[in-house]
């Protein structure tokens, strides 16, 4: 893919990007795609798809106390639980304010790792890393942004959004609408956002404004971007979803390019 082309002209040292169809094919890839990056908060969508696994196994239940009074496993994933960014302070009632919350997926770890028995990382790459065939993949610090990961792996990541595998459909759907819906909050990066929309566990499009997706991408996109330079989004629209790893930090530039270049892959496909 021609549009591909462009993350060699971002302002990074390195960067690779893929794009993957709603049947799993690698339909255009670019750079060093086995290339190990750190994800930061691509990190979440990853250690949400284990607690989806979680649920499906019935070690979770959505609706289980987890976290600050009030608060359950569904709160704690939708960034819904009144956690701080980075601490255990409790900055609002459950369910009442989307605060993007770091400490919300540790402690989201955390319960899930008490119910199984099993230390979290151990859990995620036996029941997601292992079972996908990602081998480069791993966590290796926070649950909220530690893991390590190329864009060939999140490649078949990508095509288990899609087409899901370890989890059910039903599942997957449930997890990529919102949930908690009306909640404003601040988008890291992009500021108040009156409907700050989230899933259990990926970022939804919806009608924000600015956002790191294109102008063309459906309301319906999903994922997730990382402040190490990152991003991984789903257009069910479109059918197709999209992966750029970068090693520098999230900033201006990607404010800059990023929604440009979701447009002209998008307009590529449909070309």
């Amino acid at each position: 893919m021609e549009s591909l082309r462009a993350v060699s002209e971002w302002p990074v040292d390195n960067a690779a990007a893929a794009v993957v169809s709603s049947d799993g094919r690698v339909v255009g890839a670019h750079g060093e795609v086995d290339r190990p990056f750190a994800l930061a908060s691509v990190t979440k969508p990853l250690v949400a798809y284990a607690v989806l696994v979680a649920v499906e196994e019935g070690a979770v239940e959505w609706d289980q106390p987890a976290g600050p009074e009030g608060s359950t496993v569904r709160h704690l994933i939708a960034h819904a639980s009144g956690l701080a960014f980075d601490s255990r302070a409790v900055q609002a009632t459950p369910g009442s304010r989307r605060i993007y919350s770091n400490t919300g997926f540790e402690v989201l770890a955390e319960t899930v790792a008490e119910a199984t028995g099993i230390a979290f990382a151990d859990y995620l790459a036996e029941g997601v890393f292992g079972p996908l065939g990602m081998t480069a993949t791993a966590l290796d610090g926070s649950p909220a942004a530690g893991a390590v990961s190329t864009v060939t792996d999140l490649g078949l990541f990508a095509a288990e959004l899609q087409a899901p595998k370890l989890v059910s459909k039903g599942l997957v759907a449930e997890a990529t609408a919102v949930v908690f819906p009306g909640l404003a909050g601040v988008l890291p990066g992009y500021g108040n956002q009156r409907e700050n929309d989230w899933g259990l566990g990926f970022e939804i499009r919806g009608d924000k404004s600015p956002h790191w997706t294109g102008e063309s991408s459906s309301p319906s996109t999903f994922g997730h971007f990382g402040q190490s330079g990152t991003f991984l989004w789903v257009d069910p629209g479109a059918g197709v979803a999209c992966v750029a790893l970068t090693d520098r930090a999230f900033g201006k530039w990607a404010v800059e390019t990023w929604p440009a270049f979701t447009d002209s892959v998008l307009a590529e496909l449909t070309a």
